[in-house]
């Protein structure tokens, strides 16, 4: 799977929020500046984490967005999960989209279906553990 722009942009975002994390909220033209991210793309997608529960808001001069979880509560598979629905390679080993494999016979002993499960599974692991706290460089 390649990640779409609009899951990097998010991670991407996340990140620069996650550094700023207490510090009340951030515009999103500072955002989009500072991270080459265009602004009314970006728009979207903080509206998105917004949605999620990941991100608040605050209206006015002084107003942008700000993470309401901390850095160390926020992981990648939540994130790739809601903007890509998936995070399998293929249907008959997604826990998300589940479908029936057209080519298997039986999904039980088809070894094609358990080395892409292996994939999904280890994929989600280090998506899971990843945290945006994980991603940040602190000075």
């Amino acid at each position: 799977m390649i990640l779409s722009k609009k899951t990097r942009y998010a991670i991407v975002a996340l990140t620069r929020l996650a550094k700023e994390y207490g510090k009340g909220p951030i515009q999103i033209k500072e955002i989009a500046v500072g991270e080459k991210i265009p602004q009314n793309f970006l728009e979207n997608i903080l509206l998105e984490l917004r949605k999620m529960g990941i991100l608040g808001s605050k209206l006015g001069k002084a107003g942008g967005y700000f993470l309401l979880k901390k850095p160390d509560e926020v992981n990648l598979a939540e994130i790739v999960r809601h903007f890509e629905g998936t995070i399998a390679l293929m249907y008959c080993v997604s826990e998300k989209a589940y479908q029936p494999c057209e080519f298997c016979r039986d999904e039980a002993s088809c070894n094609i279906r358990k080395v892409f499960k292996e994939v999904r599974d280890t994929s989600y692991d280090i998506l899971k553990r990843t945290t945006l706290d994980s991603l940040i460089i602190r000075d």
